[in-house]
């Protein structure tokens, strides 16, 4: 008669039964009341039916235990298949991915899962299901994503150069402004119109929503401002573009700046913000941004999140409906200083 195998000597019954009172996984609170019973004198049968199951399932419990204490206990994972791709193969999709596909030679502008399928059959013959590959570039952390637009003669480090003398030149500023504290505001103008934005919405799978458009052409402008570490803004609704329309929005952030304090107002190279006739007040200096780079400016995001919510959709019926929805939307956001800091403060613009 064979001897059974001892539990090991580090644990006792007391000890498994407060385990198992406050284990959380089922089979293994019944494993460790069977052992408890072993540690209290009783016979392997007896552990045996504490734990519903034969003699040899009680052995691999005491191993299991005596191995690896009461963790052993636990259910692991089944293995499963083994995964079609290898580490080099998944290298090598992540290379594909970054260097984008080549329209010439690839046929394509961007990568679909159709046309990796087809590479890795190319290159390694591998088969693989389009749900599968589709795991496998999660598991790596990609998704198919939006591109954010970018002038495509926009100057290569321009933005990266800005951002780094921002600092300095507020810092240069300040004998101009002798013991005055320094605002960083950032400036743009929206068209807003008839002819209006739809947006993306939520809507049940395989069917696709509707939403008014208008062909109508009446329109309006916000000139907008933002000042993102004070929170607060300044703008005017107003019917064209034009310098004297700017002068009136300087005349705004010139009120809405704090008393005693100077302005430093980034803006684009719009032909109204650099017009040599524009009167600028004496508490407000313009500094314009690099050409052709919009993604400086976080009034640009701030237009996305008002057409995105407050906007789009809608069907305006007359331009005074237009000038309504734009001062209520503007008036909106101005109420929330909080959104205006999430959405336009800039760690580089604000290090001063």
């Amino acid at each position: 008669m064979s001897t059974p195998v001892a539990l090991r000597s580090d644990y006792d019954a007391t000890r498994l039964r407060s385990l198992a009172r406050w284990a959380k996984d089922g089979p293994q609170t019944r494993r460790l009341l069977a052992l408890a019973a072993i540690y209290d004198g009783g016979t392997r049968t007896e552990a045996a039916q504490i734990g519903g199951v034969g003699l040899q399932t009680v052995r691999d419990w005491v191993l299991r235990f005596n191995a690896h204490g009461p963790g052993g206990l636990l259910d692991g994972k089944a293995p499963g298949q083994p995964s079609i791709l290898s580490q080099e193969h998944r290298q090598h999709l992540i290379q594909m991915i970054e260097d984008g596909p080549i329209p010439a030679v690839h046929g394509v502008v961007r990568w679909r899962l159709a046309d990796l399928m087809q590479w890795l059959w190319e290159e390694y013959q591998i088969t693989i299901s389009k749900q599968t590959l589709s795991r496998e570039v999660r598991a790596l952390d990609y998704r198919k994503l939006s591109a954010r637009p970018r002038h495509h003669a926009q100057s290569a480090g321009a933005m990266d150069d800005f951002k780094k003398a921002s600092p300095r030149v507020w810092r240069r500023s300040r004998p101009a402004r002798p013991g005055k504290p320094l605002e960083i505001w950032f400036a743009d103008e929206a068209r807003v119109g008839q002819k209006n934005k739809i947006t993306r919405r939520w809507a049940k799978r395989g069917t696709r929503p509707s939403a008014p458009r208008d062909l109508r052409t009446a329109s309006a402008y916000i000139f907008g401002a933002i000042c993102p570490a004070q929170g607060k803004g300044a703008g005017l609704v107003l019917p064209r573009c034009t310098t004297e329309a700017m002068a009136l929005h300087l005349a705004e952030i010139s009120q809405a700046v704090a008393p005693g304090a100077h302005a430093v107002l980034l803006l684009d190279q719009a032909g109204w913000h650099v017009s040599s006739r524009l009167a600028v007040p004496k508490n407000i200096t313009l500094l314009p941004l690099p050409p052709k780079s919009p993604e400086l400016n976080p009034v640009e995001n701030i237009w996305w999140f008002m057409r995105e919510n407050w906007m789009s959709n809608r069907v305006f019926t007359s331009y005074k409906d237009i000038l309504d929805h734009c001062c209520e939307a503007w008036n909106k956001l101005t109420d929330r200083p909080w959104l205006i800091m999430s959405i336009g403060l800039r760690d580089w613009a604000h290090q001063c």
